[in-house]
């Protein structure tokens, strides 16, 4: 529930955003006109972007667990090499409560840190609106805390990350973001002592949030 709560904020401050950028008389200067041009960023420009939202496993945990909705929250920066690519950093932050499903219970939840160099392909721009899609490849930091005596430590995983999304520029160098990503995060469990490899975090994020040129 604290989750869904915190989507639902997010959504509702995303889609304030949206509106107060549309009808903003500062959104004149980056709107122009709704026309299709090559590249959607300034060349030697740096990039920093914070977003926040939701994540959903692809798939079961592990058996006879059962897994929330989780929180995201995910910091970048970029550089422009040229008016269409850019490279740079992600982090990335997810947190999910984790339950066993037979007896019911809380079993704990799952932290995952992710660190992940990422090169983002930005090929056009429509007026405001410059859609991208970007990839990268790191390292998943996992920890558990757990609500039971059972001592929980998931590997660390190599991480691979597929984004897709759009910026909504509302003046020259602000832009409302949208984006949705999947990342990669499978490993191994060792559960008191004992290793198996039932366990996979990988996951859909859905964020919204904004971006700044410098």
């Amino acid at each position: 529930m604290g989750a869904t709560r915190a989507v639902q904020r997010w959504c509702g401050l995303f889609c304030l955003c949206v509106l107060v950028g549309v009808t903003s008389p500062f959104a004149t200067e980056a709107q122009g006109s709704w026309k299709w041009t090559d590249g959607g960023t300034e060349p030697g420009t740096f990039m920093f972007g914070f977003r926040a939202g939701f994540s959903v496993l692809t798939q079961e945990l592990r058996a006879n667990t059962d897994t929330d909705v989780g929180s995201v929250v995910n910091l970048q920066g970029m550089y422009s090499l040229n008016k269409w690519l850019l490279a740079g950093l992600t982090l990335e932050w997810e947190r999910r409560a984790v339950d066993f499903e037979r007896p019911s219970g809380a079993f704990g939840h799952l932290d995952t840190v992710s660190v992940i160099p990422t090169v983002e392909l930005r090929p056009t721009r429509y007026g405001p609106i410059a859609p991208y899609v970007s990839m990268g490849f790191g390292v998943n930091v996992n920890s558990f805390g757990e609500d039971v005596v059972t001592r929980v430590s998931p590997s660390n995983t190599f991480a691979w990350r597929l984004a897709w999304g759009g910026d909504y520029f509302v003046t020259s160098k602000i832009a409302l973001n949208t984006e949705m990503a999947y990342k990669r995060n499978d490993g191994h469990v060792t559960i008191d002592g004992r290793r198996s490899g039932d366990w996979n975090a990988s996951s859909f994020n859905f964020l919204f949030g904004i971006r700044a040129l410098f």
